[in-house]
């Protein structure tokens, strides 16, 4: 019987969890960046309730 490649195992389970990692970076900064791209007209200074003259 043949025996398991443990420094394989590990090195693959290691490249999966960097993988996934470097997945969650991008959809984070995608989601960071999309809102200010969504609305670049609109600012918190315009509009609001606060802005109100008494």
């Amino acid at each position: 019987m043949a025996k398991p490649n443990y420094q394989f195992q590990k090195r693959q389970k290691e490249l999966q969890k960097k993988k996934k990692m470097e997945e969650k970076r991008q959809r984070k900064l995608e989601r960071s960046s999309s809102p200010s791209t969504d609305n670049p007209d609109q600012t918190p200074d315009q509009g609001g309730a606060d802005n109100k003259p008494v």
